[in-house]
């Protein structure tokens, strides 16, 4: 008798479960990005917000709660109730911070439910004109004859565009010298004056200038060539095989979302994403829409946070 209660209880549970789901959302769900307003990461959600909202008939409100690299934004989302109503929009600070910082508000792995990865994009690794060195290889090859005389520009310590390049001077057995701005303005307005000699630059910020012959594209660090620049190799093509940096923006909630309301959040950004409007706004921006499933993305994660975090102790970096 006790077991039958038992079995009737867990029918209980998966059919209330299933029913939320079926229903979900009944009401306005707060999509955290945990960025100030105007950045890739706000744009991002602010389109994903009126997608679902189109889909749910629901208002999906942007909060934007910048501060400590992403980890305000995150925190607040880890310790709200895991309902579905509250969901991140978090970029791949969400696992770099956890190697940086000797203390974390929370545990980027266990403290959150793993919907998708959103979208990506690749770095392009460009350098001033009056640099020697019109490939990978040379580039490689003139740091190596010269050590830490390349100067190498970063939007900031610690930030994706940094760690890339720390990731590449260890594959290229290269000392180069970081220099950290207070965002990718100010380091590209000094890379354009000749004042460093290299970055690792998104594609909205990169292809401009290489169009203009003011700066010179040698490689991009995507797994594929990008697709507004089809003719500039990878870096694994040009003698790293396995090289691979993309910074990329997933979609989180915390710990404990019913299995099937994260289900139904997980399928409507993907069909998000796989809209034409979306797709037609995002890829000459250089996005790579991803849409991976949960299990997936978990994994992801994982992989993400060991490599980062091999990079971080590999070249010693430590938060300002």
């Amino acid at each position: 008798m006790k077991s039958l209660f038992i079995i009737a209880c867990a029918l209980l549970v998966a059919f209330l479960g299933s029913a939320s789901a079926q229903t979900f959302p009944a009401k306005p769900v707060r999509l955290v990005v945990p960025f100030p307003p105007g950045g890739p990461a706000d744009g991002l959600g602010r389109l994903l917000a009126e997608k679902l909202k189109q889909s749910w008939g629901e208002a999906v409100v942007v909060e934007n709660r910048g501060g400590a690299g992403g980890n305000i934004g995150a925190e607040a989302v880890a310790k709200s109730a895991p309902d579905g109503y509250t969901l991140l929009l978090n970029a791949s600070n969400h696992v770099i911070n956890s190697a940086l910082l000797e203390k974390m508000p929370f545990d980027p792995l266990k403290d959150f439910t793993p919907i998708t990865e959103v979208a990506s994009y690749m770095l392009v690794l460009v350098v001033h004109p009056s640099v020697n060195a019109n490939s990978l290889r040379e580039l490689v090859a003139l740091g190596r004859s010269k050590p830490k005389s390349l100067l190498v520009a970063n939007a900031g310590n610690g930030t994706p565009t940094h760690l890339t390049a720390a990731l590449f001077a260890q594959a290229a057995n290269i000392e180069a010298v970081h220099v950290p701005y207070k965002g990718a303005a100010p380091a590209n307005t000094d890379l354009l004056g000749g004042q460093v000699h290299a970055m690792f630059n998104n594609p909205v910020n990169a292809l401009p200038q290489v169009k203009a012959q003011r700066l010179r594209a040698l490689a991009v660090t995507g797994s594929k060539r990008l697709h507004l620049m089809p003719d500039l190799p990878t870096v694994a093509e040009s003698g790293y095989p396995g090289f691979e940096a993309t910074t990329w923006y997933g979609l989180f909630g915390p710990a404990g979302i019913p299995r099937e309301v994260a289900a139904r959040i997980h399928e409507h950004i993907v069909k998000a994403l796989r809209s034409k409007d979306v797709q037609d706004k995002l890829a000459p921006q250089g996005w790579d829409l991803v849409g991976s499933s949960q299990p997936d993305f978990a994994a992801f994660l994982a992989t993400e946070s060991e490599k980062w975090t091999r990079v971080v102790k590999g070249a010693g970096i430590k938060p300002d």
